[in-house]
C-alpha cells in the first residue's frame, strides 16, 4: 500500500497567511515562507497554498510568495487562487510549484482542464472541489453559458438532486466558497478526472475550521468514484480526524490547516500516531 501524505495547508490574502470557518471571517496567523519552512523541518509530504480570495477579487496570483517559498524549502508545493490562463499555471510553475489547484476556471470552462494537462501533464493538473451539502433554502447563483466540444460532448451536469439511496448530494461552490453552483460534486469529480486532471482536492466547506472531523461520507463517495488521488479537506481537529479521513474516507492524503497553524499538533506527532494505528506513512 502507499504512504499516506500530510499535507498542511496555507491559506494566503494580501502574502499573509490567514484562517476563518466557512471560508469566513478571516484572521492573520502568520507568514506564508515562515511558515512553509517549519512545515519542511517537521516532514510534511506536500504544502498546499491557496489565495483564497484571488477569484473574487480578481486579482493574480502570488507568485512572489511562491518563488521566496520554493527558494527555502524542497516539499513539493501546490498552489491554487486566481488561475485563470495557461500563462499562470507556466508562471507558477516556473516561480517553483510543482502543482497547481484549480477551481473556479474548471467551473467556467471545464475545457480549460483538457487543455492544461495536455501542455504541462496531468500529475501537475489538481482540480479543487469544494462541495457542500444541498439544502433547499439554498442560494445558487444564475447558470452561465458552458462550453461544449465535438468530441467531450456537452460538459454540463444536471443539478443535484436526492440520491436513489436516499443519501446526502454535495453541490459545488467558486471563488472562494463565495457562489455555490448547481452542480453533483461526485459527477463533477469524475468529469474532472475524464478532462485529465491528476488529483483531486476535496473540501468540505460544511466542515471548513469547524474541528468537528472531514465529511467522510462526501470523501468516501468520491475517493471511490475516481481513480486518481484525493485529497481530503475541511475541518480537522484531532490526530483522529486524520485516521479517519484515510481510512474510513478512503482518501490519499489528509490536509489539515489550524491544528498545524496553531501549533496544536506537529506534522511528526500527526505521522507518529497514525503509523501507530497502522496506517502506511512517510517518518
Amino acid at each position: 500500500m502507499l504512504a499516506k501524505r500530510i499535507i498542511p495547508c496555507l491559506d494566503v490574502r494580501d502574502g499573509r497567511v490567514v484562517k476563518g470557518v466557512n471560508f469566513r471571517n478571516l484572521t492573520d496567523a502568520g507568514d506564508p515562507v515562515e511558515n512553509a519552512r517549519f512545515y519542511d523541518e517537521q516532514g510534511a509530504d506536500e504544502l498546499v497554498f491557496l489565495d483564497v480570495t484571488a477569484s473574487h477579487e480578481k486579482r493574480r496570483i502570488i507568485l512572489d510568495v511562491v518563488a521566496r517559498t520554493a527558494d527555502d524549502v524542497f516539499m513539493p508545493l501546490t498552489v491554487g487562487g486566481g488561475i485563470r490562463a495557461l500563462e499562470d499555471i507556466r508562471d507558477l510553475l516556473n516561480a517553483g510549484c510543482d502543482k497547481v489547484s484549480i477551481n473556479t476556471t474548471a467551473v467556467r470552462d471545464p475545457y480549460f482542464i483538457k487543455q492544461a494537462s495536455e501542455r504541462f501533464g496531468s500529475q501537475c493538473i489538481v482540480v479543487a472541489v469544494d462541495a457542500k451539502r444541498i439544502r433547499e433554502d439554498m442560494v445558487y447563483e444564475p447558470e452561465e453559458p458552458w462550453f461544449s466540444d465535438p468530441y467531450l460532448g456537452e460538459v454540463r451536469l444536471p443539478p443535484p438532486s436526492p440520491s436513489e439511496s436516499g443519501g446526502p448530494v454535495w453541490a459545488i461552490s467558486t471563488h472562494g466558497g463565495r457562489k455555490m453552483r448547481r452542480i453533483d460534486a461526485v459527477k463533477w469529480a469524475e468529469k474532472m478526472q475524464e478532462l485529465g486532471a491528476g488529483e483531486i482536492l476535496l473540501t468540505s466547506m460544511d466542515r471548513d475550521g469547524t474541528k468537528d472531523g472531514y465529511d467522510i461520507g462526501l470523501t468516501r463517495t468520491i475517493s471511490e468514484a475516481v481513480r486518481v488521488p484525493v485529497v481530503a479537506s475541511g475541518g480537522v481537529g484531532t490526530l483522529e480526524h486524520l485516521r479517519e479521513g484515510l481510512v474510513e474516507g478512503k482518501a490519499d492524503a489528509a490536509l489539515a490547516a489550524s491544528i498545524f497553524h496553531y501549533r496544536e499538533y506537529s506534522v511528526h506527532e500527526a505521522k507518529e500516531y497514525l503509523r501507530s494505528k497502522g496506517v502506511p506513512v512517510r517518518i
